[in-house]
């Protein structure tokens, strides 16, 4: 989620006023005024946003459901499982949606213009592990002070950490423990360090000889916590960018860089950080100041974002794709250079 830059402007008199007939905005007798947004169609308020959404629906459930079942001879054929299809529907986006709306809906409080949410599908099997790539929504407006910006980035990531933690406790449940041997010819997941306390909870101690295989509730639980920890990253205009902008405006910028190249060090643990580290930078890791960046934020969010400093803290994992350097350059035909 990105925000424009934006001047930064005197210390407001008096409370944020909601939009008004009043064009382009700005500063009033009454306070910071915020500009009309212009009419846009109906196309442009919600019907991109509701095609994207539908469009992902159908991509998460065809990516959850596909299965390839064998027939005598050897043969295979392709199938869908509905059940399994529509579990991942349901837990991946009832987190994703809790988490953009709410984004949406403190902005909107806030009377800060925001765009519904921009869902992406990525309908690919075998390169897609959930049949989406998340969202995002666009803010459209300056926001009016820090206590704004704090408020609209950590909403997003707490809403969806709070709806994640039910769809991880019945992933938990549902999924199955098998020999390690067998599972090793699928896909294997780090864990995050709330993944693994909920595991022990449920399943006991896992024995060495056995992993733990997830089905689609787990999965989104997963993909949930994964999305949490790369958004709460204290770089630039991601969510945890916002928040430490919000508490921390004059070291932002510092933690912002050397969060960024702990990024690109992240792909010491495998190839699947590259995309991650080249998405940061362009984002940039200077974050816009708010039109008031003098107005305080108060010591009850400096608590809130302790809050979101444990969340992230239980949500994120080194390795989320457990495929090393030296698998990247098996599957490539490259094995020699590893001797």
């Amino acid at each position: 989620m990105g925000l424009p830059p934006s001047p930064t402007g005197p210390d407001p008199q008096g409370p944020l006023l909601p939009y008004e007939p009043l064009s382009p905005g700005g500063w009033t007798s009454a306070g910071w005024v915020l500009p009309v947004p212009p009419r846009r169609s109906a196309w442009q308020r919600w019907g991109r946003n509701l095609l994207l959404f539908v469009l992902t629906v159908l991509s998460v459930f065809f990516v959850g459901g596909l299965r390839a079942v064998g027939l005598p001879g050897g043969s295979v054929v392709w199938g869908l499982d509905y059940v399994e299809g529509s579990q991942l529907v349901v837990g991946l986006l009832s987190i994703l949606l809790a988490h953009e709306m709410g984004h949406y809906l403190t902005a909107r409080r806030y009377g800060v213009d925001a765009t519904l949410p921009f869902f992406i599908p990525f309908p690919v099997p075998g390169m897609s592990l959930v049949g989406t790539l998340g969202a995002f929504i666009r803010i459209r407006a300056p926001i009016p002070h820090r206590k704004a910006l704090f408020d609209i980035g950590v909403a997003g990531p707490l809403a969806g950490f709070a709806v994640c933690l039910p769809v991880l406790w019945l992933g938990i449940q549902q999924a199955r423990l098998m020999p390690t041997d067998h599972a090793e010819a699928g896909l294997m997941l780090g864990e995050p360090l709330l993944f693994q306390w909920m595991t022990r909870l449920v399943h006991g101690p896992i024995p060495a000889d056995r992993t733990l295989m997830l089905g689609p509730l787990g999965l989104a639980a997963w993909f949930g916590l994964l999305v949490t920890a790369l958004n709460l990253m204290p770089i630039g205009q991601l969510d945890g960018g916002h928040v430490t902008y919000s508490l921390l405006r004059n070291r932002a910028r510092r933690i912002s860089i050397a969060a960024s190249w702990v990024a690109v060090a992240l792909v010491y643990f495998g190839p699947s950080w590259i995309l991650w580290a080249v998405l940061v930078r362009v984002l940039g890791r200077r974050h816009p100041s708010t039109l008031d960046d003098d107005a305080p934020v108060g010591r009850g969010r400096a608590w809130v974002g302790v809050l979101a400093l444990v969340v992230f803290v239980l949500c994120f994992v080194p390795d989320p794709i457990q495929f090393s350097w030296r698998d990247f350059f098996e599957a490539v035909g490259l094995k020699r250079l590893l001797h």
